[in-house]
């Protein structure tokens, strides 16, 4: 459902994109921090710039503040203030150099092009290319940087501010629904108080619910102030330029693309123009291909390179949010699954990064990570395999999803015991198939396992404990690992033409299709 909302509202901007009155739409940077003819091209109006570190992304981002006039009384940001020098009258020490530097911009102005340069010779001046009438165009900037979320000094003058004089200020209806799409929790009530002399204010919060906690955002976690403030400073305006640093700081990555996703929403609306960093790939994935921008420092500048194919984005930023995830009980039954997943694999063309087979700690951990991602609505993307002598907890685990049980897939392996068992007996009903595999002779497997049957007949403990170390003694003999032996069974088992695992192979086949094709 979140991938669809995304494609709609990345093909609405697309179309809107031309019809953007005021809109950056090329930037060059040279001999800024090491950086030599480096163009940048927004293409969409929501553009995320990834890449390593000290890559050049928060630089890009601080050049683009030097774009426009700001509107009002206050002066617009020069390069001096974004890239500050330091000076000293001491000659042996080092000092910072801007030699022979320059932003230059293309633009949309008022539905017109336009271009500005700013050149740095002894100082920072701006001219227009030959236009002798031409002015640097005037439109709103909001830069929200690292800092402005984390500052040690902000805290002491918050603190202070008790002690003056304050005044209950208005919040905007669109901060509180900006928010409450977001976050996972709901407000009732939200303030903001300000002083009557100066420009600080506070933000305070009553959660929703009888006995909700009121608080202030020196109590909120990080990624729930960012939410606010940036909500705050952002849903109210028009036609503005939108600059943020870092954008997923202190975010969960479900909160990321929720945020993503209503920022590219609020850009629709209020014809805003965004330009965002980050580390995540949870907010690459939330912007179309042709809105990423990713940079590499070389030896001696940073160059922008073409968007990556999926397989080395995967590897540069993590997984991705187009993954089906199978959840098992313990590693046995997930190499099991992945016996399945062998045989299915190439019938459906699937690879290793389209689906993740994964284990926990049992049938009894499953009641509350399926609560904890019901909450996050991720549900559609998980498949929970059940061991066969926990077929009694589907219902539970089914009860867990809550309203979101139609979107819950449960499977359950066949038989009524544990994986280990199961394996066992397929092996033992088919040692002339098996022993060949394991390069043994059928004789010579059948002997070991008549023989540590007879070992494990009189262990007194629970099946599901003497059929495990009953496995683990074979795969000694074997000289292979226990999870090795199980995906063995598992791709053999599941080749046949009949038998239980088939009937499992077929319900998982029809699961993945029905995830691919919503």
């Amino acid at each position: 459902m979140l991938k669809r909302h995304f494609e709609q509202v990345w093909n609405q901007l697309r179309a809107k994109r031309p019809q953007f009155r005021d809109y950056l739409e090329r930037m060059r940077l040279d001999g800024i921090r090491g950086i030599r003819d480096l163009q940048v091209v927004f293409q969409y109006p929501v553009t995320v710039i990834a890449g390593p570190n000290a890559c050049g992304k928060t630089t890009v981002l601080f050049a683009a503040a030097c774009a426009y006039k700001r509107e009002g009384p206050s002066p617009g940001r020069y390069p001096s203030e974004v890239f500050p020098g330091f000076h000293t009258s001491r000659s042996d020490w080092p000092e910072d150099r801007i030699d022979m530097a320059a932003l230059d911009f293309n633009y949309v102005r008022d539905g017109n092009p336009a271009r500005m340069r700013w050149a740095h010779g002894k100082k920072w001046n701006r001219s227009f290319f030959g236009e002798t009438r031409g002015t640097q165009p005037v439109r709103p900037v909001y830069l929200r940087t690292l800092a402005n979320l984390a500052n040690p000094s902000e805290v002491r003058r918050f603190l202070q501010m008790g002690r003056g004089s304050l005044m209950n200020t208005p919040v905007n209806a669109e901060l509180l629904a900006f928010a409450h799409r977001i976050l996972l929790f709901r407000y009732s009530q939200v303030s903001c108080f300000a002083m009557t002399a100066g420009d600080r204010d506070l933000l305070f919060v009553i959660r929703e619910g009888q006995d909700g906690p009121s608080y202030s955002e020196l109590q909120m976690s990080a990624g729930e102030r960012g939410v606010l403030r940036l909500s705050r400073d952002i849903s109210a305006l028009h036609g503005a330029l939108v600059l943020i640093d870092e954008v997923e700081a202190g975010l969960h990555p479900f909160t990321q693309q929720q945020l993503m996703l209503e920022l590219q929403r609020l850009a629709l609306r209020n014809d805003l123009q965004l330009i965002v960093t980050t580390h995540s790939l949870a907010v690459l994935e939330s912007v179309p291909p042709e809105a990423r921008v990713f940079l590499e420092r070389t030896e001696d500048t940073v160059i922008v390179r073409p968007p990556h194919r999926d397989v080395l984005q995967r590897a540069l930023y993590g997984r991705p949010l187009d993954r089906l995830f199978v959840l098992c009980e313990d590693d046995v039954a997930e190499a099991v699954v992945r016996g399945v997943y062998d045989v299915l694999a190439p019938r459906l063309d699937l690879t290793g990064s389209d689906i993740e087979v994964g284990r926990d700690t049992g049938a009894s951990e499953f009641q509350g990570h399926v609560k904890g991602l019901a909450m996050f609505k991720q549900l559609e993307n998980l498949v929970v395999v059940l061991d066969g002598d926990a077929r009694a907890e589907e219902v539970a685990v089914r009860q867990a999803a809550g309203t979101q049980q139609a979107q819950l897939r449960v499977l359950v392996l066949p038989g009524d015991t544990s994986p280990e068992a199961w394996t066992w007996d397929c092996i033992r009903r088919r040692i002339d198939h098996y022993a060949p595999v394991f390069g043994l002779t059928a004789p010579t497997l059948r002997t070991a396992f008549d023989r540590l049957e007879a070992l494990f007949a009189s262990a007194a403990d629970k099946p599901r404990n003497i059929a495990k170390n009953r496995l683990h003694a074979l795969a000694t003999e074997l000289g292979r690992e226990v999870q090795a032996i199980a995906r063995v069974v598992g791709t053999s088992e599941s080749s046949l033409d009949d038998g239980g695992l088939v009937e499992f192979r077929g319900r998982l086949h029809d699961l993945i299709e029905a995830w691919r094709s919503s």
